[in-house]
């Protein structure tokens, strides 16, 4: 009996593991193929792979959640004022079928960006976020992104 429990346990921690894997997997596809594509012609699709239908962002204090639409629509709209965007995983931490990642967001705008004309500046900040995975794919995402320190080094003399 004990050797049955001794088993059931071990079964239950490798299977843990291998789901924990395979959603830090689709957390960090998200900034590989949505956040650091945003140009691409694919965006949509890429995210709809990632993101579950229903998904929900919140980062302002509106308390209006941004569906997966709205974000796409988002990114359409950096990706023509900063092209070369990237955002970059630092770190991952997970709580469960929680992931909190600090990431790097770095660019350099060829275009209007929050009212900053283009200079060949360059940016560099940190964001950070915190994803619900369920069922193999990210159901709600909070963040916080360092905008003010974009625009401070884009303006800075």
């Amino acid at each position: 009996m004990k050797i049955f429990f001794a088993i059931a346990i071990l079964a239950a921690t490798v299977a843990s593991s291998a789901a924990h894997a395979a959603d830090e997997d689709v957390v960090r596809s998200l900034y590989s193929e949505v956040f650091s594509k945003a140009s691409s012609p694919t965006l949509a699709e890429a995210g709809n792979k990632i993101l579950a239908p229903n998904w929900q962002s919140f980062g302002d204090y509106s308390g209006k959640a941004k569906t997966r639409e709205e974000l796409y629509a988002q990114f359409g709209f950096v990706s023509k004022a900063v092209p070369n965007l990237h955002v970059e995983v630092k770190e991952i931490v997970h709580d469960g079928n929680r992931y909190i990642v600090r990431g790097e967001m770095t660019g350099t705008p060829t275009g209007d960006f929050f009212g900053v004309k283009p200079t060949g500046k360059s940016f560099d900040i940190m964001n950070i976020d915190v994803h619900t995975v369920e069922n193999g794919k990210i159901a709600t995402t909070y963040h916080l992104e360092d905008w003010a320190g974009a625009l401070q080094q884009l303006t800075a003399k």
